[in-house]
């Protein structure tokens, strides 16, 4: 049923035989990998959002996104089934997905085959390394805001993210995955507790809404749109975790892992947005955690928030430092392969301090980035993918399937268009001040 195949094909080649289940993950595993890979910092930009969309439209607002964005991940993980089906290999990443889409879809695309995966492998890297630029920018303006104080100390926000340079470099460089597991354990716990004592200062002595925007102009609107995707998009680790686990047919449906994970992170992310805006009005900072009273509680949550982050920097580096390294790895010679590695993830480290040195306001900086990374990675490429994939099978009644891909490929551009336009406009004016 999830292959959405002819019955010959499935008789002939199903995947879902052949992968090596030896570490398989469970049903509740994959959940858990799911909703860790989304309930990360995006959530504290939520009240962000809202206070660029309003009260009433933030509500429907985060809701469409988060089914535009469930839908998108059901279309990719359906055609990287029935691609692995198509080509009989059990799995398929998403820039092999695209490849194959291409390379066994209508003769006239097939010479875009490597184009797509290549732009797929470039959208990757560009979404996760840029996503580590706006976690420097927040864990330098969470310490900012802690030691001026209780110090008085007033220093440029750059030099607070150039100082970064000096953990994010040992922390970033780490190759081997299962020596980060203990900073990705204590970056959990402490981003779950930081989590609890931020809602529950959010809950407390709320406002009369009234005092609120219910429906905020329309130009505000891209903002919104872009910072709520780049909070909820978690597109780049859905086939990793379809594709080990025990059962992968439970992973799409109804209710489905995919579904009852998606439910919850629309459900929790609307939830914080809006009593955030409540709670904070126009004050509202692009993290809800820099909004917290200068409290000794309130302190601790927001150093254990920015070491949270700080400590999942070497994980989310790893994406965009394993593709660089395989684009310029086989052209350093063998005895140069250690010293040439280290020193291209350390430039790349550089590289993400540099960035947000040159763009230290959060807010428009995570929208820019949901803007234009999110955009591509999360609603252009599924789109793309499905329309290429199903040319042979057909698009159904009145080519419906289609129709529905070039509306979400139109959204893509537009969101990618009016978020970068208006983004940059608040880049801008915050050089201005």
């Amino acid at each position: 049923k999830n292959l959405e195949m002819g019955k010959s094909d499935r008789e002939f080649y199903n995947p879902f035989d052949y992968r090596d289940k030896t570490n398989a993950t469970p049903d509740t595993g994959a959940l858990l990998h799911l909703l860790k890979s989304s309930l990360g910092t995006g959530i504290l930009a939520m009240p962000s959002a809202f206070k660029n969309g309003g009260l009433i439209f933030g509500i429907f607002g985060t809701i469409i996104v988060g089914y535009i964005c469930t839908h998108c991940v059901h279309m990719l993980v359906r055609c990287s089934q029935l691609l692995s089906s198509r080509v009989k290999q059990p799995s398929l990443g998403f820039p092999e997905t695209a490849e194959v889409a291409f390379k066994t879809g209508p003769e006239k695309y097939r010479k875009w085959a490597k184009f797509s995966w290549i732009f797929v492998k470039i959208s990757l890297f560009a979404t996760y390394y840029f996503g580590n630029t706006v976690y420097v920018v927040f864990i330098a303006k969470s310490f900012e805001q802690v030691i001026e104080h209780h110090t008085g100390f007033e220093m440029n926000i750059r030099i607070y993210i150039l100082l970064l340079t000096i953990p994010l470099i040992p922390l970033g460089i780490i190759r081997t995955l299962k020596y980060l597991v203990p900073f990705s354990a204590m970056a959990t716990a402490f981003i779950m507790f930081g989590l609890a004592i931020t809602l529950y200062y959010t809950f407390v002595d709320l406002p009369d809404m009234e005092t609120r925007h219910y429906i905020t102009h329309v130009q505000h609107w891209p903002i919104f749109f872009s910072t709520v995707l780049f909070a909820m998009e978690g597109i780049g680790t859905v086939l990793p975790i379809e594709n080990s686990m025990k059962t992968p047919e439970h992973f799409l449906g109804c209710p489905g892992v995919l579904n009852i994970a998606m439910s919850v992170v629309v459900v929790l992310y609307g939830c914080v947005g809006f009593l955030g805006y409540v709670k904070f009005g126009e004050e509202t900072e692009g993290s809800i955690t820099l909004n917290l009273p200068q409290t000794v509680l309130a302190e601790v949550v927001k150093v254990l928030v920015a070491l949270s982050i700080l400590f999942t920097y070497g994980l989310q580096f790893s994406v965009p430092s394993e593709i660089m390294w395989k684009l310029i790895g086989p052209k350093i010679s063998e005895n140069r392969q250690n010293i040439g590695y280290y020193l291209m993830r350390g430039v790349m480290i550089f590289g993400t301090v540099l960035v947000a040195i040159i763009i230290p306001d959060l807010s428009p900086f995570i929208s820019l980035v949901g803007a234009v990374c999110f955009s591509i990675l999360g609603l252009f490429c599924p789109a793309v993918i499905e329309a290429i994939t199903y040319y042979e099978e057909g698009y159904g009644p009145m080519k419906i399937r289609l129709v529905k891909d070039i509306v979400i490929m139109l959204m893509a551009l537009f969101a990618l268009v009016s978020g970068s336009y208006i983004s940059i406009i608040e880049i801008i004016e915050f050089y201005k001040k």
